[in-house]
C-alpha cells in the first residue's frame, strides 16, 4: 500500500464523519433517517463496485466513503437510540472482527487484500471494512469522551501505534496482520484530525469549521482519486488472472501469507488487548476518583436553610448559561449567532462526557437527547424559530434545577 493509499483512506473517515453529521443534525434526519438514506447508497454502490471487471478508483473510493458514513452511524444508532455503552460496543465489534476474519481465513485461506479474485472475497473483504469503521468509530469515541482523553489526544496515540506497526512491518510483522490493524486505527485518526480542524480555538481546535473542514477534505480525496484514475499509479503490475477482477489488484504470490502469521497475530493483539485493558481501568480509575466527593454539588443547603434541587451530575450552570445566552441571541433574531453559539455548548459537553457520564449514566443520557435535540433545531436547514425556542427552553428546564439555580 503506497503512503496515497493511507492519506486517502484518512479522508474518508473524515469526510465519512462530517456527512453523517451533516444528515443527522443540519438536514434534520436523524440518526435513522441517516442510516436509511446511507444503506441506500451504500447498496448501491457496492452492487456497481461487484459488477465491475476491474479496479476502479472512483467506484472503490465511493464505496470506501459511503462505508466510513455507514460504520459510524451504526455505532451513533447504538450508543445514542438504543443506549449501547461504548464499552460494548467495541467488544462486540471486535469479537465481530475477529469472528469475519476466522470465517474468512477458513474457508479462503488467506487474509490478503491482494488475494480478493473472486467475488465471494470480496463480500468477505467488504463486511470486514465496514466492521473495521464501526470498530474504529467505537474505540475512538470510547477513548476521545468516555475516558475524556480527548480527539487531539486520541490522534496522536493513534500515529504512534501506526508508527510502531509500520516500523514492525519494515522489520518482519506479517504484512496482513499489520495492514488491518492500521485500517482499524486509521478511523479515530481520521475523526481527531477532523475535530481538531473544526474546532473552535476556545477548546484547542483550529476553527475551520465543520463545513470547511469536509470541503478541504473532499477536495483531497477527488484530486488523489483524479491522479489515481489518470497514473494508475495505485495497481500493481498483476497476471491476467488478478487483472480481471473486481476489487483486488496483485499478482498470485501477493496472496501467500507471511510465514508466523498465526504467532504474531496470537502475540500482537494478545498485546493490544492487555494494554488497552490496563489503560482502561486505570483511566477510568483517575476518573473516578477525580469525580468522588462531586455528586452532590447541587444538593448543598442554601443560605436560608432550603436544599437547593439535587443534582447527580454535580453542578450544571455553565451548560446553563450558554443555553440562555443561545436563547437570547434566538429572541433577539440573531440566527447565525444562535446557530454558532450552540456550537460552544456541543463543544463543552462533549468535553465533560468523561466526568459526568460516570456519576450518573441515565441522568447524563436525558440531557444529551435534549442537546442533541437542540442542536438539530438550530442547526436545520430550515429553522424554525419556535422549535429552536422550544428545544432551548426544555433543555434549561432540566439544567437549571441540576445547576442549583
Amino acid at each position: 500500500m503506497t503512503a496515497l493509499f493511507w492519506i486517502i483512506k484518512v479522508l474518508c473517515t473524515t469526510v465519512g464523519e462530517s456527512a453523517a453529521d451533516f444528515l443527522n443534525v443540519n438536514l434534520g434526519l436523524g440518526l435513522t433517517g441517516t442510516s436509511v438514506v446511507t444503506g441506500v447508497l451504500l447498496i448501491g454502490a457496492l452492487i456497481v463496485q461487484f459488477t465491475a471487471r476491474r479496479y476502479v478508483p472512483v467506484t472503490y473510493w465511493l464505496a470506501v466513503a459511503l462505508v466510513s458514513v455507514f460504520g459510524t452511524l451504526v455505532t451513533d444508532s447504538l450508543t445514542d437510540n438504543l443506549g449501547v455503552p461504548l464499552e460494548t460496543s467495541t467488544l462486540v465489534f471486535g469479537g465481530l472482527l475477529g469472528l469475519t476474519f476466522l470465517a474468512w481465513y477458513l474457508v479462503e485461506r488467506t487474509l490478503s487484500i491482494h488475494s480478493v479474485l473472486t467475488a465471494r472475497r470480496e463480500a468477505f473483504y467488504w463486511l470486514a471494512v465496514l466492521v473495521t469503521f464501526a470498530l474504529g468509530t467505537a474505540t475512538g469515541d470510547l477513548m476521545a469522551e468516555v475516558l475524556g482523553v480527548g480527539y487531539l489526544m486520541t490522534g496522536v496515540i493513534m500515529m504512534a501505534m501506526i508508527a510502531a506497526l509500520a516500523a514492525g512491518w519494515r522489520n518482519g510483522l506479517n504484512p496482513v496482520l499489520a495492514f488491518w490493524l492500521v485500517y482499524v486505527l486509521t478511523r479515530p485518526l481520521g475523526a481527531s484530525i477532523g475535530d481538531y480542524l473544526s474546532q473552535s480555538p476556545d477548546v484547542g481546535g483550529l476553527g475551520l469549521g465543520a463545513t470547511v473542514t469536509s470541503l478541504i477534505f473532499t477536495a483531497g480525496i477527488i484530486g488523489i482519486v483524479v491522479y489515481f484514475s489518470v497514473t494508475r499509479a495505485d495497481v500493481i503490475p498483476a497476471a491476467p488472472a488478478a487483472r480481471s477482477a473486481g476489487a483486488g489488484s496483485g499478482s498470485a504470490s501477493d496472496a501467500r501469507p507471511g510465514r508466523g502469521g498465526l504467532v504474531q497475530t496470537i502475540v500482537v493483539v494478545s498485546l493490544v488487548l492487555v494494554t488497552a485493558g490496563t489503560g482502561y481501568f486505570l483511566r477510568r480509575s483517575a476518573l473516578e476518583s477525580d469525580t468522588s466527593g462531586l455528586a452532590s454539588v447541587g444538593g448543598q443547603a442554601s443560605g436560608g436553610g432550603q436544599t437547593a434541587p439535587f443534582s447527580p451530575l454535580g453542578d450544571l450552570s455553565k451548560f446553563a448559561i450558554i443555553t440562555q445566552d443561545t436563547l437570547d441571541r434566538l429572541n433577539a433574531g440573531h440566527q447565525s449567532a444562535a446557530t454558532s453559539r450552540v456550537g460552544d455548548l456541543e463543544t463543552a459537553w462533549d468535553n465533560a462526557e468523561a466526568r459526568l457520564k460516570p456519576r450518573d449514566g441515565a441522568a447524563w443520557t436525558v440531557i444529551d437527547d435534549r442537546i442533541d435535540t437542540a442542536l438539530r433545531a438550530l442547526r436545520s436547514t430550515h429553522p424554525d424559530v419556535n422549535r429552536e425556542r422550544s428545544a432551548l427552553t426544555g433543555l434549561l428546564t432540566d439544567l437549571r434545577p441540576q445547576a442549583g439555580t
